[in-house]
């Protein structure tokens, strides 16, 4: 899957005692009813992140990703999350890349999650 917008806002880099980090990004799409997306970025896909700036219109690759929780009163919550995995600059018809290919992210790729 993939979002086009106008980055709205990046925070910082997120670092964890488990070694685990995260950045995340809020991208304004461009519809009749635009909404804010908030995608993270985890590991080593932080460093997609380091050349772009609020403003700019990109394209995102993402993985849209679930997960099940028990509070400790027994209550199952459930959780989703984006997770970008390529970055491109867009102008409309064609495409810049700014980035390598990279393979979607696996089950794996979350082994270390701080929660």
């Amino acid at each position: 899957m993939e979002i086009i917008g106008i980055v709205k806002k990046l925070f910082d880099i997120q670092k964890f005692d488990s070694g685990f980090q995260k950045r995340e990004i809020v991208l304004t799409t461009e519809e009749p009813y635009s909404q804010n997306i908030l995608i993270e970025f985890i590991q080593d896909k932080v460093d997609l992140l380091e050349n772009i700036k609020p403003k700019d219109k990109i394209k995102i690759f993402i993985n849209i990703r679930g997960r099940e929780w028990k509070n400790p009163e027994g209550i199952i919550r459930y959780f989703n999350s984006i997770q970008g995995w390529k970055i491109e600059h867009y102008s409309g018809k064609t495409s810049n890349k700014m980035t390598s290919a990279s393979p979607p992210l696996s089950s794996d790729d979350f082994d270390d999650l701080p929660f």
